[in-house]
């Protein structure tokens, strides 16, 4: 196998996942919370959000929603389970401000809008929208890495594993 063979190999294993919110790109362990800090959940970002939807991060599966609706589960067609969290304490809305365009089973195309929150809900009811972007599966890649860090756009490519 030569050089230019193992430089698209190593392309074509890439997973990438996609900024599913335009905000601002924090580190997980500037979140405050100890469960996605430290990642616990696995690894990831926290996004700051500008807006209040959420975006398909890659083709794929919707896996699970929370049932106060403020968290979904999403599964790559190349096996990347990622969870969007949206807010810390959030759980404690009882899903107020919160609404998904589409349910558990769903196939999800990237850019797709899945999901909306009300920025101005989260704030009134005393709680953050620092957003968690968890790789739930990380220990099944060798390399989780962050591609983006301040201020971004929606669908920018955000973590590339493999």
């Amino acid at each position: 196998m030569g050089l230019f063979d193992k430089i698209g190999q190593r392309f074509s294993s890439r997973k990438i996942v996609y900024m599913p919110i335009t905000g601002k790109v924090i580190s997980l362990s500037e979140i405050n919370d100890g469960v996605f800090s430290e990642g616990i959940l696995g690894k990831g970002v926290g996004i700051i959000p500008e807006e209040g939807i959420v975006y398909a991060p890659f083709d794929g599966e919707v896996i699970l929603i929370a049932d106060t609706k403020h968290a979904i589960g999403l599964k790559s067609t190349q096996g990347v389970e990622l969870i969007i969290h949206v807010g810390m304490d959030t759980v404690e809305m009882n899903g107020k401000g919160f609404s998904q365009q589409v349910k558990v089973g769903d196939s999800i195309k990237c850019g797709q809008q899945i999901m909306t929150f009300s920025l101005e809900e989260i704030s009134k009811s005393g709680y953050v929208s620092t957003t968690a972007v968890i790789v739930t599966n990380s220990d099944q890649f060798k390399t989780v890495e962050v591609l983006l860090e301040g201020d971004q756009e929606k669908q920018k490519e955000l973590l590339s594993l493999s």
